[in-house]
């Protein structure tokens, strides 16, 4: 979410004095806690420049373990009241705050804002696709219009102008709700109210399958959400031949003043019936988990990463990615290609307005991959990967 509600995670090695005397849930009991295995993970260092040898290479040598069985929609699970535990990083204490007040900057300057005029907005229609192609189109922020599978899957949708605690956003939704096609999902990545816009979500049937993540279906059952499939980390469902895993990512959760990490937060891997492979980040930092992720599901084929929201750095490295880091996190889960996201729309922190686009072109550069990988499509915009 914005500024005002940072919190969490370290770096695999960390980036300072201060992150280094944090201390970190040790992973095996988080991965126990959520079902899985642990794998060691190899990754890029911070501040080591990936290649593009090194995604191809990734990518071939790797085979994924045995996914667990799916889950069914509707099964009631008791959760724990909280999950803290999975922090990689604690939240911010009293002396955080008060340098934030001496120094923090929420919005960027006067001139950081001169290029919003220059933002790219390019609606068009959404492609045609057939059950054997993956398509994707960026309405903006997080949200995206996955065409997977034959499946038209919404991630984190917000299709309204404003939300709480931010700014009008700054470009227009990409695609009008008028022009969707039947909606056959949706994956909710945590509860900040960027990523989980109640208006939104009235809009849709209450019979739209949606993959939530561990403690937040009582926010959709309560709605009358009648298929909700609530997951933890590296558990997964299935819908139509495409399945649906939660995967961990280096964020929190918070909707209400009393209720920090009650809920999970994660990103979502979409894989198709031919093996064809999504990985929506949702909203993260950058750390650890990615490599996990490569190894679990290799092969893939796009990620749909956030570079914006990541000034003062001190304040947000934790939480969101700045566009170098998302770069490395692209090579660590061994994707083919990366879409960016989570910027352009909502100005959530400091950073000028067109920044995370060109630092992202020059990381992208600088580690040798091929241009043609960067899916930096502008707002409404669509690519389409060919089965």
């Amino acid at each position: 979410m914005g500024a005002s509600s940072v919190t969490q995670q370290t770096q695999p090695q960390p980036r300072d004095t201060e992150q280094a005397r944090r201390t970190q849930k040790p992973l095996d009991a988080v991965d126990a806690a959520s079902g899985g295995s642990r794998g060691d993970g190899e990754g890029v260092a911070p501040g080591a420049a990936p290649s593009s040898s090194a995604v191809r290479g990734t990518r071939a040598a790797r085979t994924g373990p045995a996914l667990p069985a799916p889950r069914a929609f509707g099964t009631v699970r008791l959760w724990p009241r909280s999950f803290a535990d999975r922090l990689t990083s604690p939240l911010p204490g009293l002396r955080a705050f008060a340098r934030f007040a001496r120094e923090g900057a929420l919005r960027p300057r006067p001139e950081g804002l001169a290029d919003i005029p220059r933002l790219p907005y390019e609606p068009g229609p959404l492609p045609r696709v057939d059950s054997r192609t993956v398509a994707v189109t960026w309405a903006g922020h997080a949200s995206w219009v996955v065409r997977v599978g034959g499946l038209t899957v919404l991630t984190d949708p917000v299709w309204s102008r404003k939300i709480l605690g931010t700014p009008a956003r700054v470009t227009p939704v990409g695609v009008a709700w008028s022009a969707l096609p039947r909606v056959d999902a949706v994956v909710i990545s945590h509860n900040h109210y960027d990523h989980l816009d109640a208006p939104t979500i009235s809009r849709l049937p209450r019979d739209t399958p949606v993959f939530v993540p561990a403690g937040l279906g009582r926010w959709f059952t309560r709605r009358r959400f009648t298929r909700v499939a609530e997951l933890d980390w590296w558990e997964g469902a299935e819908l139509d031949g495409v399945r649906f895993d939660f995967v961990p990512a280096h964020h929190w959760s918070k909707r209400g003043l009393r209720d920090t990490c009650r809920s999970l937060w994660g990103g979502w891997v979409l894989t198709d019936g031919s093996g064809q492979r999504v990985y929506f980040a949702g909203d993260t930092g950058y750390g650890h988990w990615f490599s996990r992720i490569g190894e679990r599901y290799p092969g893939i084929d796009l990620a749909l990463l956030p570079i914006g929201a990541y000034e003062p750095r001190w304040w947000l490295r934790d939480v969101h990615c700045d566009p170098e880091e998302a770069v490395r996190a692209a090579v660590d889960v061994g994707a083919r290609r990366m879409a960016p996201m989570h910027w352009g729309t909502f100005l959530l922190s400091a950073e000028p307005v067109l920044q995370p686009l060109t630092r992202v072109r020059s990381a992208w550069a600088a580690a040798g991959l091929a241009r043609g990988d960067l899916w930096d499509l502008p707002v409404g915009g669509s690519r389409v990967l060919g089965g």
